[in-house]
């Protein structure tokens, strides 16, 4: 079954296939691999170093059709970021190919095939970036080989321009397509072969002159999403999953379930005790002829749980355990100088604490998947974050050979890290074969998903703040204690770990001569998962937020403070404290992505300027500040928030500015910067999911509410530091949301003088 025979727009290809089409035709494949004994050789066209010192992931595809029309694989999902649309651009500039004349089709799962496909962490332009743009050379550097040996000319005088490729001497040319046969005999030249663009010359890179390739679908409707999949004689399904984590079905009836009409069969799935990483939880699947069946069935399986281990977990009480511990010494896990004796001989202490709780992913569409398992083949459709880990967990799980399963990806709507865990696409998977091969959509209501997310952990930090008789930060203690992501797939190490731990704890760059961490045991009672920027959240909360409170006490300007703490320019390594050894810096190597604060202060300064800081502001307005680095990017924002008499505040405006290396897409950097500001507001306003009795108690967005359209900033506004191609690109997709949540509770400060220390704000100002 093809992709065609289902109602989505995106074509997906396999590797085989495609080389067997386009050769058949006389079209050009370049298969440009990219292994680590080419790494120097890379590194001396121009090509940055990646991590583990080597040109990063491998397999970029290009053709050319005899009309000319080039094809470009995307190897990474699409869910908003633009990756779809920014990586074979990159190919385009390169090539330098017509924006017209390309095309982009979807690769499927097969990271044997493709490389790493997980399109998460921000690593998508950052890893990808030059690799593309070898793939692109190389394509180029062929056609030009292919015209030279046509014209019986030497290659010096041959050059590809805009889709031609020019004899300069003579002024004769050739289309891509006239010479995409004899290309496609060539061998793919060896990376000190290839000659990468000068920044002058980038058609594309940089400019932000092209649309994303869906646009045009998405915005009238046509665009195929995972819930859009649809296969002759297919079955829906929902299922009922234990309410509490690592709960168990002890029985069930389904004798007024399968009395519904259109109800097929039910289904017992079989679920893994925690650590259960993406495997299904388990429950009782309902699959009928349709999606209102399935459900009107499960609302009427009488089933029994048991509870288990968490089955008293309470949030609230949960909350008060978590401060309990703050308040107690916890794992040092940074240590420069003494801040305990510091501490005590400081002329003044300011002291803080800072809660951010559950959080949900609640992407717009939830999770879902189509699959068909029959004749010792899988095949399935679905939006999906990492299709290559999924094609592995399938072979795993089913006993298949990989060349017999396929995962075709469709764009997704919403993802934020949640569609990385692949524990619907098994489920769908499953039933499929429990329906002797039928194809079987999955299909996760709001209710399903808001209950059993792998949810962003809720997370308690206290800090502490020695200040001398001059007024000087002498002396920080940081202590946060919040469970770990690892619990999902090792037994609960109960406290967060060194890539948590270097995302804004143990990396925080103030030039203070006493500064501890402190990271503190907190059990996890519900699945963790990795969520837009991660643990960056609740700890850039923590610290900037801090960071006001400590120039609010000493009668200093926020902006100056968050300067002063922050110190002169200079390469920061997290290495060389005491006790931060396990810091990973995003997995990238710190020769290439160092902390820069001289890069840091910038985005602070370009900000404040930018929005104008210091400026007067109506009655009931206020300025907020907040900076961090993440995903080795840097990120600033200022916040204006208006706030009425009765405790109600609109965001009139945001300026956010961001040092992101090379900037490949300004258009994307702007939309994925903006996005940032209304998920950061969502999550500052309302995001919070509770528990009793190990439950989640939110059911749909009337509880778990997201900022509607009238609630969004008005105006954002994204100020990109410029940097040339030499500046390796980095992280976009998330570093714009941590500073946001403090730089609006620094301004609902400036504007009322009320603190928030504790997220959401929900009705906190009415009070």
């Amino acid at each position: 079954m093809t992709m065609s025979a289902i109602h989505v727009a995106i074509e997906n290809v396999s590797r085989r296939g495609f080389l067997r089409g386009m050769l058949a035709t006389g079209g050009l494949i370049l298969a440009a691999e990219f292994v680590p004994g080419r790494a120097a050789l890379a590194y001396a066209t121009g090509a940055a170093k990646f991590p583990g010192g080597v040109v990063a992931d491998p397999h970029v595809f290009v053709s050319i059709d005899p009309s000319g029309i080039v094809t470009i694989i995307a190897h990474r999902a699409e869910m908003g970021t633009g990756s779809r649309t920014s990586l074979p651009m990159v190919v385009a500039d390169e090539l330098d190919a017509d924006w017209a004349k390309v095309k982009v089709r979807q690769s499927p799962g097969d990271e044997k095939k493709y490389g790493n496909q997980n399109t998460d962490g921000s690593r998508s332009m950052r890893h990808f970036i030059q690799p593309m743009r070898q793939c692109g050379a190389a394509a180029r550097r062929m056609l030009e080989i292919a015209a030279a040996a046509r014209w019986n000319v030497d290659i010096a005088e041959v050059e590809a321009k805009n889709h031609e490729i020019i004899h300069k001497p003579s002024g004769r040319k050739l289309g891509y397509g006239d010479l995409a046969a004899a290309a496609s005999a060539l061998p793919t030249p060896p990376p000190d072969q290839i000659k990468l663009k000068d920044e002058a010359a980038f058609r594309y890179l940089g400019k932000g002159n092209v649309q994303i390739v869906d646009l045009f679908d998405i915005t009238t409707g046509r665009a195929g999403y995972g819930i859009d999949a649809r296969l002759p004689g297919m079955k829906y399904a929902v299922v009922a999953r234990p309410p509490v984590l690592g709960g168990k079905l002890v029985s069930h009836n389904a004798t007024a379930a399968m009395k519904v009409p259109g109800v097929e069969k039910v289904v017992v799935i079989d679920g893994t005790p925690p650590p259960s990483k993406f495997q299904p939880i388990g429950g009782v699947a309902v699959i009928a002829a349709n999606t209102w069946a399935a459900i009107r069935g499960r609302d009427a399986l009488v089933l029994h749980w048991d509870g288990g281990a968490h089955d008293g977990y309470d949030s609230a009480a949960y909350k008060a355990q978590l401060e309990e511990t703050a308040g107690k010494p916890g794992k040092v896990v940074r240590n420069d100088g003494d801040a305990e004796q510091a501490l005590t001989t400081a002329a003044k202490t300011v002291s803080a604490q800072y809660y951010v709780p559950n959080l949900a992913h609640a992407p717009m569409e939830p999770p879902n998947a189509t699959a068909r398992l029959a004749d010792g083949k899988c095949e399935v459709w679905a939006p999906v974050q990492s299709p290559g880990e999924v094609q592995d967990e399938l072979v795993d799980k089913f006993k298949l050979k990989r060349e017999d399963v396929t995962v075709n990806v469709t764009l997704l709507g919403g993802g934020f890290g949640r569609k990385s865990k692949c524990d619907y696409v098994l489920e769908a998977a499953l039933l499929s074969q429990a329906m002797d091969g039928a194809p079987v959509k999955l299909v996760w209501t709001r209710e399903d998903d808001l209950h059993n997310d792998y949810f962003h952990a809720p997370s308690f930090e206290r800090l502490d703040a020695g200040i001398d008789g001059q007024g000087h930060v002498v002396a920080w203690r940081h202590r946060v204690v919040a469970p770990t992501i690892r619990s999902i797939f090792v037994a609960d190490p109960k406290r967060e770990q060194a890539g948590e731990l270097s995302q804004g704890v143990i990396d925080v760059p103030f030039a203070i001569p006493n500064l501890r961490c402190e990271a503190g045991e907190a059990e996890a009672h519900s699945r963790i998962g990795w969520f837009r920027s991660v643990r960056n959240i609740p700890h850039a909360f923590a610290v900037q937020s801090f960071v006001a409170e400590i120039a609010h006490t000493l009668g200093r300007d926020p902006k100056d403070m968050l300067l002063e703490l922050i110190g002169p320019p200079r390469i920061f390594d997290p290495r060389k404290s005491q006790g931060a050894a396990g810091y990973t810096n995003y997995g990238e190597p710190f020769e290439t992505f160092p902390f820069d604060t001289g890069r840091l202060r910038r985005v602070v300064e370009v900000v404040a300027e930018q929005a104008g800081w210091g400026r007067q502001l109506p009655a009931g307005h206020g300025l907020g500040i907040a900076a961090h680095r993440s995903f080795v990017s840097y990120a600033a924002t200022v916040v204006e928030v208006a706030v009425d008499n009765k405790g109600k505040f609109t965001v009139p405006r945001v300026d956010t500015a961001i040092d992101c290396g090379f900037a490949a897409n300004p258009e994307r950097i702007r939309s994925q910067i903006e996005g940032a500001a209304v998920m950061g507001l969502a999550i500052a306003k309302y995001g919070e999911i509770t528990f009793k009795n190990g439950r989640a108690q939110q059911n749909n967005f009337d509880g778990f509410q997201v900022a509607r359209i009238d609630e969004s900033p008005v105006i954002t506004h994204v100020h990109i530091i410029p940097a040339s191609i030499k500046v390796p690109a980095s992280g976009v997709g998330e570093p714009g949301l941590p500073p946001f949540a403090p730089a609006l509770c620094n301004a609902i400060f400036a504007a009322t003088g009320k603190r928030i220390r504790q997220l959401p704000i929900g009705d906190q100002l009415a009070s």
